[in-house]
């Protein structure tokens, strides 16, 4: 799963159907997932193991059959534990456009006068078993599965307003409480490669680097510099398990002039070094 970019600008799905499955291991070269946020609706469902995931500043611990709903506009991310995990990726525009039944209900929601809760399946029962499902659906594509997927968000939709797994949020919207955040996380998106240092990420934050420190420890769990080599060393695993690079070049092109120093930082993230990452069946 690319969740290279912290708001995400790869295209989900095709423009006439704007739905993508992922089906995520430990051997999954994007298994740990990144934080970022995106236009896009998700919805993660837990298969095995457990995610220590952070969903708009709120942190969790989710488990086997567990159900997470991410509006479009939040920041998430975290860390998977001997996980498998499934990722359902959809644009709600693509159920609003010439539905005139359900207009109303979905533009509430398209346009934030409802938030729907992001741990569901804990609030309704009926929410699993629709969501396996669709996982199923998606996976297998078989003829005609682009009515089902349809259909079933179409129920998971309407189970959500049934049961009334929503509150009517007041105040700032999700987009504008996290707005400096997203602005740092982007930058180094952009700039990774480069030379970053803590008083340019606090200068875009608006923040002072003591206060920068502590504000942004509490949103990823990880000091900036921290959070900022952890970065560059996924998007190596990336670079080796999807080009044909060295070492070296992919420690040159991830910010780091120094191989040893790659390497050593790379086995501190990943437990493994990068050669024997490159040798890894996926």
């Amino acid at each position: 799963m690319k969740y290279i970019d912290y708001k995400e600008r790869k295209t989900q799905g095709t423009f006439n159907f704007p739905v993508a499955f992922y089906h995520q291991t430990p051997k999954s070269p994007r298994y740990e997932m990144q934080y970022h946020w995106h236009t896009y609706y998700e919805i993660i469902h837990i298969v095995s193991g457990s995610f220590h995931l952070n969903l708009d500043n709120e942190i969790r611990t989710y488990y086997p059959g567990d159900v997470i709903f991410v509006s479009d506009g939040m920041l998430h991310g975290g860390s998977p534990n001997d996980c498998v995990y499934e990722c359902i990726l959809f644009d709600l525009q693509m159920l609003w456009k010439e539905n005139h039944v359900c207009a109303k209900e979905l533009r509430n929601i398209l346009d934030h006068k409802i938030r729907i809760y992001p741990y569901i399946s804990a609030h309704c029962s009926r929410i699993l078993p629709v969501v396996e499902q669709l996982s199923h659906t998606l996976s297998s594509k078989k003829a005609g599965y682009e009515f089902m997927v349809q259909g079933y968000l179409y129920q998971l939709i309407g189970i959500i307003l049934e049961e009334h797994l929503y509150d009517e949020p007041s105040g700032a919207t999700v987009l504008e409480r996290f707005a400096s955040m997203k602005k740092v996380l982007e930058y180094i998106g952009d700039n990774y490669t480069n030379n970053i240092t803590l008083d340019t990420l606090s200068r875009i934050a608006g923040m002072n680097p003591k206060y920068f420190c502590r504000y942004f420890k509490s949103m990823t769990d990880r000091t900036p510099i921290d959070y900022l080599n952890y970065y560059r060393i996924e998007c190596a695993c990336e670079m080796l398990s999807t080009k044909d690079i060295t070492i070296r070049e992919a420690a040159i092109s991830c910010g780091f002039n120094d191989e040893n120093y790659f390497i050593r930082t790379f086995r501190k993230y990943k437990g493994i070094t990068p050669k024997q990452f490159m040798m890894m069946k996926y």
